[in-house]
């Protein structure tokens, strides 16, 4: 997810778009939202490894790790339909923080529908990146970010926002995602 973000970054950071929502304070600020909701079929159930295959409208699959907390595995077949919303949210914030280490950090929480409703669960993982600005060429409209792993240059899509940041400021990206999942009611055979 991590090399994802990175490239949700590289085209996003100071920049301007239909979704942006410029904040109020004079350092670049970006944030967007995907949300999309469907049914897919359920074409793979590996009990052993807590994974289900999901096949969507338009044939394209995801493989889920559920984990342990998929207590009702065993009430999932192939060829059930599972109701769906997906969310993705990236904030991306260029602060004056100080002295700020480059870093990473993930939160995640799962939770599991009641035993007495279908089966079904919600998942979210945030991931939290640390970058310093190490470098701005107005000229060439590129930035530097220090990141843990070391320094990477962008080209800003928007080049006024550079004048709005500084060497030494710190980047926050918060990228989280979100799931739900809930096995459609079978009708009843007649």
């Amino acid at each position: 997810m991590r090399k994802t973000i990175l490239g949700l970054l590289a085209a996003t950071l100071f920049s301007t778009a239909v979704v942006a929502q410029e904040a109020p304070a004079e350092k670049p600020f970006f944030a967007a939202t995907q949300a999309m909701q469907l049914t897919a079929e359920v074409t793979e159930v590996d009990r052993e490894n807590f994974r289900v295959t999901l096949r969507g409208p338009e044939g394209n699959e995801r493989t889920l790790e559920l984990g342990p907390e998929a207590r009702r595995l065993d009430e999932v077949e192939v060829g059930d339909m599972v109701d769906v919303e997906f969310v993705q949210h990236m904030d991306l914030e260029v602060a004056a923080l100080g002295d700020v280490t480059p870093g990473a950090g993930t939160m995640s929480a799962v939770a599991r529908a009641p035993d007495d409703q279908r089966p079904g669960m919600i998942a979210t993982e945030t991931l939290v990146l640390a970058a310093t600005v190490h470098a701005i060429d107005l000229e060439a409209g590129t930035f530097q970010l220090q990141w843990s792993e070391g320094i990477k240059e962008y080209v800003a899509r928007d080049p006024e926002n550079l004048k709005r940041a500084e060497v030494g400021d710190t980047v926050i990206v918060t990228f989280t995602e979100a799931i739900a999942m809930q096995l459609q009611e079978v009708p009843a055979e007649d």
